[in-house]
């Protein structure tokens, strides 16, 4: 159906396709009777007939905007500048990897050599668990298998603030000995870091060196007018759209375009002159490149993936109370279609979640996982993918000026223009949300990357810094890598993945 051109004030108009490709939306121009009458085909004033017009083309629905509704649900916080700097904090982190050999069973004390963002985490009195290497019995005599070396941190390297720590239970020459040598700890070894250990009369103890890295998040002014002539408002008695049914329509476009740039927008700053000097426009940063994982994943699921994104969502150091994945239409129907029947301790239902919200619940041991469709993936091409989104604690609204609205009549006319101005930003907190990427040529950068892998051979040519989630055991990458572990491919070697999450 082509374009009919309508005639507006002297000025030739086209009236442009709406989704459904019908020629009636006419934008920026005025809801005056003679406007909808030439957008709709030349129908005059008093010519409209209320059983020709379907009302529900006009509501609002909120489930068209998913994301703008769980941030209007979220923490609000007031900002006094449109530059936030945003703490994207989440769980403290409880384990780190050595990265050279330490110990030879001779010294009572070692330096554990670490990364250097990790070595606040080892304060002096803290206790360390030693995976993978044997600690020794009471006497300090004989080897116990299984039962792991235990380490407490004395102190602190002057220069570069390494942890220096004791053997709790190493090896003794003598049983009298109070403190035992320290063992080979080999460089890859995995410490987890337990409770700290104070002397008799002590109280004070030194907090963890971990210094809170924000980043800039702007907030992004967006609004929208709307001109209604005196003559229209007159007619609302026969114009079934009448002021604030076009107030919902121009609402629910308003909403729609906020809720994809939530999504999609891209972080800037650029002055902009205008009649009063040069002011600054800030665009927000949408969620989707908050997000710090990203999962690959293109295709059909099976169950097993199903539960190895399960397990990954709600164990780590950052578990979510409650998750709502929304997710495009063919991820829907993936999801949908993955055969359940065996395994009847999966519970599909539909159920009420804790925002009120109508959901898709599947119930597995690991926790709920809510589905709900969101329109806007399928507008901004991502139909295939999905987000994990951590609604209960992990966002918080950032609002620079509250929601306002004005209203003037224009001079020299028999009309009215409102406007709605909104200044805000929605950001994301900790690292439970997961951005699941199933059109295969998504930005990575600043994620921390996974993919599930459920063969017994190291893939042939792996990513670096990738994390691949094994679903088998997996001895091409290592004689330990096991079936639930996550091993990471850097700098040209595998080692195991301990949790880390890019942050900015």
């Amino acid at each position: 159906m082509s374009n009919s051109p309508v005639e507006l004030s002297g000025e030739k108009l086209t009236a442009s396709a709406g989704t459904g490709g019908l020629g009636t939306q006419l934008p920026g121009q005025a809801a005056t009777v003679g406007a909808a009458a030439n957008a709709t085909g030349g129908i005059g004033p008093g010519q409209f007939i209320e059983s020709d017009i379907d009302k529900e083309i006009y509501e609002f629905n909120s489930d068209d905007t998913p994301l703008m509704q769980l941030m209007l649900r979220a923490k609000r916080v007031a900002v006094t500048s449109p530059e936030v700097e945003h703490y994207a904090l989440d769980e403290p982190r409880c384990m780190a990897v050595t990265t050279a050999k330490v110990g030879d069973g001779t010294d009572e004390n070692v330096v554990l050599k670490l990364e250097k963002t990790d070595r606040g985490l080892f304060q002096p009195y803290t206790t360390v668990l030693v995976k993978g290497v044997d600690g020794y019995d009471q006497k300090g005599q004989e080897l116990t298998p299984g039962k792991e070396l235990m380490l407490f941190v004395t102190g602190m390297t002057d220069v570069d603030k390494e942890p220096i720590v004791m053997a709790v239970n190493g090896k003794k020459a003598n049983e009298t000995d109070a403190v035992g040598t320290v063992p080979e700890i080999p460089a890859g070894t995995t410490l987890i870091i337990l409770g700290n250990a104070l002397y008799e009369t002590q109280k004070n103890v030194a907090p963890n060196i971990i210094v809170p890295s924000p980043y800039l998040l702007y907030c992004q002014k967006r609004g929208f007018s709307s001109i209604v002539s005196d003559y229209f408002e007159a007619q609302r008695k026969h114009i079934p759209f009448s002021k604030a049914l076009i107030a919902q329509m121009q609402i629910k476009k308003f909403k729609t375009d906020g809720n994809r740039t939530l999504w999609a927008g891209r972080p800037a700053k650029f002055p902009v002159d205008t009649k009063i000097g040069v002011q600054y426009i800030y665009t927000t940063e949408g969620v989707r490149w908050q997000i710090r994982r990203h999962l690959d994943k293109t295709g059909k699921w099976s169950y097993e993936e199903f539960i190895a994104l399960a397990k990954m969502i709600f164990t780590g150091d950052d578990v979510p109370k409650a998750v709502m994945i929304l997710a495009g239409k063919n991820f829907i129907e993936n999801i949908q279609t993955i055969d359940f029947s065996k395994h009847p301790e999966v519970q599909i239902s539909v159920k009420t979640n804790k925002i009120g919200w109508e959901v898709t619940n599947i119930h597995t041991i690991f926790g709920d996982l809510e589905f709900k469709l969101e329109p806007c993936l399928n507008r901004l091409g991502w139909s295939n993918s999905a987000a994990v989104i951590n609604y209960v604690n992990g966002l918080v609204h950032y609002v620079y000026s509250a929601e306002h609205k004005s209203s003037e009549e224009i001079e020299g006319e028999e009309a009215k223009r409102e406007s709605t101005v909104v200044w805000d930003a929605l950001g994301l907190k900790g690292n439970a949300h997961i951005w699941i990427d199933g059109e295969g040529n998504c930005s990575t950068e600043g994620q921390t990357t996974f993919e599930l892998w459920g063969d017994s051979a190291a893939p042939a040519t792996p990513t670096e810094g990738k994390v691949y989630v094994l679903m088998n055991d997996c001895p091409g990458i290592d004689a330990g890598a096991v079936t639930g572990q996550s091993w990471q491919y850097k700098g040209g070697k595998w080692q195991e993945y301990t949790g880390e999450i890019k942050t900015s």
